[in-house]
């Protein structure tokens, strides 16, 4: 069967293509969560896929998912593989700033969180011990985080990595790294 694609923002792809396709580096993230059902959070939808796979999951009730960009919204209308967000009544799409959406969610509403920004050099925001306070909030306690941040063995992703671990613990986070999934995966105390 063919392969959903990926979209490239700012000159990264959005997702692996390197020995992966879209959708195998998805199911890696999920992955990464464990097996947590009930309500899941992503942050930064882009073409969905992280939000349906999620959707599809045994015991997941409800995924909410949140999108800046309008534009990307029209590709994911235009992707057959991103149709299931428009169709299937467990998932809400929000369309808007991260950093202005996530305080306005319910605080301990989410058993799980992705949090799939784009790179550092281009939302930095999203990297902010704000955001990662905003998270925790979200989660109820024993909820995971899963935060994509890239190749842990590049030398800038490995930089970053250091400053993401601090800042989620700081954060209120037990905070790993998942090098299969080019993340970090979070436990909220």
């Amino acid at each position: 069967s063919p392969t959903p694609p990926t979209a490239v923002l700012g000159g990264f792809n959005m997702h692996r293509t390197k020995g992966i396709d879209p959708a195998g580096d998805t199911d890696n993230k999920l992955r990464a969560l464990g097996k947590k059902g009930g309500r899941v959070l992503d942050v930064c939808t882009g073409l969905g896929y992280t939000a349906c796979a999620a959707a599809r999951r045994a015991g997941v009730r409800e995924v909410v998912t949140i999108e800046l960009d309008p534009a990307m919204v029209e590709l994911q209308r235009a992707n057959p593989w991103s149709r299931q967000l428009f169709d299937d009544p467990k998932i809400t799409r929000l369309l808007g700033d991260a950093t202005e959406v996530l305080p306005a969610l319910p605080e301990g509403y989410f058993d799980a969180a992705v949090h799939d920004p784009p790179a550092n050099a281009m939302s930095g925001e999203l990297y902010s011990l704000e955001v990662y306070r905003a998270l925790r909030r979200l989660l109820r306690p024993g909820g995971v985080l899963f935060h994509y941040v890239g190749d842990p063995a590049s030398k800038a992703s490995g930089r970053l990595f250091k400053g993401v671990l601090q800042r989620l613990r700081e954060a209120g986070f037990d905070a790993k790294t998942t090098p299969a999934a080019y993340g970090i995966t979070a436990v909220a105390r």
